[in-house]
């Protein structure tokens, strides 16, 4: 999503602040917190309404390292 296209559903503000996060799934990755899914956050700057977008699987390195740091 691009900045400049943002339009808030709930109070029609047109600014966002956006960000990326880890979950864990089930199973395997939960029971070891390993945070093997990305999300996009975009989140209205006068109202805190946030949608997450699904992104891509994390890479190998990334779960590998998270893994080990726990």
């Amino acid at each position: 999503m691009n900045q400049r296209n943002y339009h808030c559903p709930k109070c029609g503000n047109r600014k966002a602040d956006i960000d990326q996060i880890r979950t864990t799934g089930a199973g395997f990755t939960k029971y070891f917190n390993i945070q093997n899914r990305r999300f996009t956050a975009v989140s209205c700057t006068q109202c805190g309404y946030t949608e997450f977008y699904k992104g891509g699987p994390s890479s190998g390195a990334s779960n590998v390292l998270d893994f080990l740091t726990n």
